[in-house]
């Protein structure tokens, strides 16, 4: 068992960034994790059956200087969840969660995700069999309903019974998810988003740590809903597509402290993770394809991501290519 300190959780998660399916590597997150010391990093969801019955246990690899990071899972059945957080807090995550907002089509196949929104019952039964089997904090991430549900009505029933199982703390994605008729794109932007009813129930669950999901495309947004009363927030595709933009800086505008780097410092920071990973026979794409938008919307930009996306591909590649699309931001910046 991967023995780590303990972080608070109820802080780290004052923003964090959200898991997300082919983005949110090990590859990643060290990128991330090199703008923000103190933002929450969560992985991919991770199926509990990959873990506990096709022993894929190299699904959990990452780097110690990670933390704080938190495991997805997704699943329905209690007990192989409950083996699965097992699996990932030996493993040294320092939080276990449960995928209750995922639309796509295998996840509804597999009876979890955002179906879980109809089966509150259910979702209780998991929290309970996860935190009987681990000592980490146990969460669960959700929509505000699916179809149609009225969220008005059901979410408060759902947060309810998650609560009575032992979670406090959940993460509200203020949108419905459409599990018939919209794709897992569509379900990201095109139901309403009701911050409102988020905020609601912070006012009525106070007693939980409650983070909200869905839209929120840069720091200053995330500031105004913290200073509007929940406790957290979760960003997903502007930290991905824009990390120089929302990773840089949040430690000091959600923290309060002086660390993390700036997007050039965190890319030579990078070079050596690149050259120990590409010894062990990692390929350059697979980690660039992760940094294409660290200088978005600054000069040099679009050389940056011409020149990573051009280049890693090809044999031989390594952290000099990186180099050489670092120089074409300075040289713009000049």
């Amino acid at each position: 068992m991967t023995e780590n300190k303990r972080y608070n959780l109820h802080q780290s998660a004052r923003l964090s960034c959200a898991p997300m399916m082919d983005w949110t590597d090990r590859f990643c997150r060290y990128f991330h994790r090199l703008m923000s010391r103190e933002t929450l990093l969560y992985t991919e969801m991770v199926t509990a059956p990959a873990l506990v019955r096709g022993g894929a246990l190299h699904l959990l690899d990452y780097a110690p200087e990670e933390h704080p990071i938190a495991l997805q899972l997704g699943g329905s059945d209690p007990e192989e969840l409950a083996k699965a957080a097992e699996l990932g807090a030996d493993a040294g995550y320092d939080e276990i969660n449960l995928n209750c907002g995922c639309p796509s089509d295998r996840v509804q196949s597999g009876a979890f995700g955002a179906v879980l929104m109809q089966s509150p019952e259910l979702v209780a039964d998991c929290v309970a069999a996860m935190r009987e089997n681990v000592d980490v904090d146990v969460t669960v991430k959700c929509r505000i309903g699916v179809d149609d549900q009225e969220p008005r009505d059901i979410l408060p029933d759902f947060l309810d019974k998650i609560r009575a199982a032992g979670c406090d703390r959940v993460t509200i994605h203020a949108r419905k998810a459409w599990l018939q008729g919209l794709s897992p794109k569509e379900n990201r932007d095109i139901p309403p988003l009701d911050y409102d009813l988020v905020h609601q129930m912070k006012a009525e669950f106070g007693d939980m740590h409650i983070s909200l999901n869905g839209g929120v495309a840069t720091l200053k947004d995330a500031q105004a809903h913290l200073e509007a009363g929940v406790d957290g927030v979760m960003v997903g595709r502007a930290a991905y597509h824009q990390p120089g933009n929302v990773l840089v800086g949040a430690d000091q505008a959600i923290f309060d402290r002086d660390t993390g780097l700036t997007a050039e410092e965190a890319v030579l920071a990078m070079l050596p993770f690149i050259d120990d990973e590409m010894r062990k026979g990692t390929r350059l794409h697979q980690i660039t394809r992760h940094m294409l938008g660290a200088f978005a919307g600054r000069p040099g930009a679009r050389q940056w991501r011409r020149t990573l996306s051009e280049g890693a591909h090809k044999s031989g590649a390594g952290s000099d290519l990186v180099l050489e699309a670092l120089d074409q931001v300075r040289m713009r910046a000049a």
